[in-house]
């Protein structure tokens, strides 16, 4: 014991002595590399002192990478010491060297690493507690000019001023010009309010492609343009507003035939008339909500033609509250029954388009709804039957395909969905009775997966069957040995 500790603080010890031997020769060497800064600098002061002196009697020749004097040599070498020091480079004439002249000097400069460490040793010494903070570092004056060119660079009537002109959403695909003024800001419509506007749509050749004298929508809802949904909101009552929109904010890469090609950009002409608060969900009548529930319908319909699967969940979520909400108002037998439609209708558009993002849990749920209240809706067997076999879940989803296919035999949407969900589920199978086989350790055993399940419990690998005899050999010889032993 007292020499394993011997050893372990003799270890110690030397390791300690040969480290405290590192630092010293690293402060060595260090005090000599300060050392020889400061004489190459002291060397630099006394030529460039050299080189004033005799500047009166040496030619200055522009662009001559030979007749540099030796201490424009080292200014140019350090591009930071070169307009403080004031030396008389021929880069200060407002000709510059050649750029082989230029490397040449770069890789031959012998004391050139040396001035590098020194301008880093000099930053390293400077109070860093005045500079401003993050977010201020970095911002160039020219960032606005940038911010412009999209203003300046736009079509038609937005380069005339770009002063005028509003980037709503700050990519330039979407501007705002006032052309007459309103009543003031506190007139803007807020979102949720019925506004109706005056509108005039042309394209960039100036064809008029929709004229409305008073249309009348939910502002946030998007039950219109996306164009117009935005700029109505920075509107004042009175005001008369040009927007120019990319095809992004409008009808998109499809347009409306046969009058808006695909991605073409509009320009709207708006006047905000009024604006007032929606009416109350509780005291609208049966055909009213109805009405409603379907405008919003149709209008999630619109998005999801467009494959703005986003949009169109939104609008179906603003139907499903327009007809889930309490009313004071008693409605009839036909009316219930006519809500009870919209709302599996909006159900049913509203599982397609989660399915279309993915969204698993949200359309089984939606799906689940349907069935809660037709549970042979045969759209929503479908879209369940989809959902469960996206999610691996092929045992649950074939009996509600085969369910939706009794329900409508000449279905060959159905027909295609069941036979790829069978031949996966027998994929799946065989997959499962070879990852059994292989821990059962038998994975070279060839059978049916019925057959396999009957042998299971009544055959015996062999290997185990050599284990158990090994061991029970052992335990005989061990007793005999303990027997003789007594």
């Amino acid at each position: 014991m007292l020499s394993r500790s011997f050893f372990i603080s003799t270890s110690v010890l030397v390791w300690w002595r040969k480290r405290s031997f590192i630092c010293c020769m690293r402060t060595l060497e260090r005090l000599l590399k300060l050392r020889s800064i400061s004489l190459v600098f002291s060397n630099r002061s006394s030529l460039r002192g050299g080189s004033r002196q005799s500047s009166a009697k040496i030619p200055e020749v522009p662009g001559a990478g030979t007749g540099v004097p030796t201490g424009c040599s080292a200014a140019m070498a350090s591009s930071e010491e070169e307009p403080r020091r004031g030396s008389p480079c021929p880069a200060d004439t407002g000709t510059e060297p050649s750029s082989t002249a230029d490397t040449a000097q770069l890789d031959t400069a012998e004391d050139f690493e040396v001035l590098e460490e020194e301008d880093e040793e000099e930053e390293e010494e400077e109070d860093l507690s005045e500079l401003p903070p993050l977010e201020d570092v970095g911002r160039p004056p020219a960032l606005p000019r940038e911010d412009a060119q999209p203003l300046e660079q736009g079509g038609g009537e937005a380069a005339d001023d770009p002063q005028e002109w509003l980037d709503v959403l700050g990519s330039g695909l979407l501007k705002k010009k006032t052309l007459v003024p309103g009543q003031g800001v506190d007139t803007r419509p807020r979102k949720g309010q019925d506004v109706t506007v005056r509108l005039k749509a042309t394209l960039e050749d100036g064809s008029v492609v929709e004229e409305n004298p008073a249309l009348t929508f939910t502002l946030g809802d998007c039950d219109v343009l996306q164009a117009l949904d935005l700029c109505v909101q920075l509107l004042e009552m009175g005001e008369t507003a040009l927007i120019v929109s990319d095809a992004k904010y409008c009808y998109g890469s499809q347009g409306r035939s046969p009058d808006i090609p695909p991605d073409a950009a509009l320009t709207l002409e708006v006047e905000l008339l009024a604006a007032q608060d929606a009416p109350d969900l509780e005291l609208l009548s049966g055909k009213e909500k109805i009405e409603l529930a379907n405008r919003k319908r149709e209008r999630g319909n619109f998005f999801y033609q467009q494959a703005d699967y986003v949009l169109a969940i939104n609008s179906y979520d603003i139907a499903l509250k327009v007809i889930g909400s309490s009313s004071k108002v008693d409605f009839s037998p036909d009316e219930e029954a006519e809500l009870l439609d919209v709302k599996v209708k909006c159900l049913n558009n509203l599982a397609a388009s989660q399915l279309k993002l993915d969204h698993y849990e949200a359309a089984l749920k939606s799906c689940n709804l349907v069935l809660e209240h037709q549970p042979g809706n045969i759209k929503a067997l479908f879209r369940k039957g989809k959902v469960l076999a996206q999610q691996g879940e092929y045992r649950e989803a074939i009996p509600i395909l085969k369910a939706a296919l009794k329900l409508e035999p000449s279905n060959k949407t159905i027909h295609a969905e069941l036979s790829k969900l069978v031949k996966k589920h027998a994929d799946q199978k065989n997959v499962e009775t070879e990852m059994y086989r292989k821990m059962l350790g038998n994975p070279s055993a060839i059978g049916t997966p019925g057959k396999c399940k009957d042998k299971l419990p009544w055959s015996i690998p062999w290997k185990w069957l050599f284990g158990a005899t090994a061991i029970a050999l052992g335990g005989v010889a061990l007793s005999v040995v303990i027997a003789a032993r007594n």
